[in-house]
Order: C-alpha cells, then structure tokens, then sequence
C-alpha cells in the first residue's frame, strides 16, 4: 500500500496540534497541592530565580540578619515567626513573637517593624509584657542614609562603652533617634511623645494612670519650660 506523503505530514501535524493543546490544557488546569496540616519547623518563600522573600519559622530557624547576600548571627532575636526581604533578598521587617511564664512572671511579646534599607527598624508596632509592667505603642525612628555595616557593628559590641564607641557606631551606621511613641508605657500612661532629631523629647501629651491629663513643652536639656493640666 502506498502511503501520500503530504497526508501523512498533515496527519502528523494534526496529531502534534492535538497533544500540544491537551498538554498546554492539562497544565494549566492542574490543581495546586492542597494540604490539611503542614508540620515544619521553618517555610522558605522564594521567587522564581531563588530570591529569598519570606521565611516563617519556630525561634530556633528564625533567620539571623540577612543583608548584601550575607547571614550574620542576629543580636537579639530569639522570638518565633515571620521576617520580610526585599527585592534583592534583603531583610526589611519581620512580624516576631514569643512569651510564656518565666521564673512565675507571665511575659508576652509581639513586633511588627519596617526596615530602612540597609538599615533597621523605622516603624514599630509593639506590645510586651512582663508581670504589671505591659507597653503597648507604636514608634517611629530615623535611621541614617549610611548603609549599616553588620560586621563593624559586631566588632564594637564588646567595645566599652563612651564617645569613642559611640562615634564608630556612628560611622558604621547605627545611631538612632527615636521622634515620635504613641502608646501606653510600663507606668500606665497613655501618651504622644514627640522628639527632636537627636531624640531629645520635646512635646509629650499624655494622661496618667490615675486619669490626670496634661501637656508638656521641654527644652533639648529636657527641663519642662511650659505645662497645662
């Protein structure tokens, strides 16, 4: 039997078509996995190209300080949940929490911050406990336009403290001033403390545990020179 060679090849082209519409269908029609419970100790979130966008984990995974592409050993984080990185992969804020009873005192903790870049927090939303004493507030401060520099900051960690210290901290990044709390503090007081750029308070307006309102204006040496109540 002879075989048309143009019917064979439009058969051909035709079975091709069929499959590449079925799998192109069947691809895109494919249910994403669904699970009841996931038991994991720490959840990577990745784009595409592998960038590091979002971890969740238990205080023992939580990632350390992630910046230029770097790991380095975090100074105080030792709290449960989630941190955030940017575009590049670099850490820009985290939602962290832990508590329980420690030596019979209930303490409790919650922080939901935003990073500069290359730099630390500059809006906080947080909340601690430990006994009586509880703050709950939100924070805004100004971080420097100098990128941090993690490893000169771990290197004058165990520097003594003074000007000296105080100055190479600078130079590397870390000074801080803190402008504006807005929140209750460890004594009870609802208040709105604004601060200067050295973060000297300036303006605070608040009412006491006791229901006392009242309103104060301080110098930068933080003497009250004027006061309404």
């Amino acid at each position: 039997m002879r075989i048309d060679a143009s019917k064979a090849v439009g058969a051909y082209a035709a079975v091709m078509t069929l499959a590449t519409v079925w799998l192109g269908l069947t691809a895109v029609s494919a249910p994403a996995a669904k699970f009841d419970t996931i038991d994991v100790q720490r959840i990577n979130v990745r784009e595409p190209d592998g960038t590091l966008r979002m971890t969740i984990s238990g205080k023992a995974r939580i990632p350390g300080l992630i910046l230029g592409g770097v790991e380095h050993p975090h100074p105080n984080r030792q709290e449960a949940g989630m941190i955030f990185f940017n575009d590049q992969g670099d850490e820009n804020g985290g939602l962290v929490f832990d508590g329980g009873m420690k030596n019979g005192v209930p303490t409790n903790g919650g922080s939901l911050t935003f990073d500069r870049y290359h730099q630390d927090q500059t809006l906080q939303m947080v909340s601690t406990e430990d006994g009586k004493a509880r703050r709950v507030g939100v924070i805004v401060t100004d971080r420097p336009d100098r990128l941090m520099d993690v490893a000169a900051g771990r290197r004058l960690r165990d520097m003594a403290p003074g000007p000296e210290r105080d100055r190479l901290l600078a130079e590397a990044g870390f000074e801080s001033a803190r402008r504006i709390w807005l929140g209750r503090d460890a004594k009870g007081e609802a208040s709105l403390v604004l601060s200067d750029a050295e973060g000297r308070p300036r303006l605070t307006l608040g009412v006491g545990a006791d229901g006392t309102p009242g309103v104060r204006l301080l110098d930068p040496a933080g003497k009250v020179t004027r006061e309404i109540k």
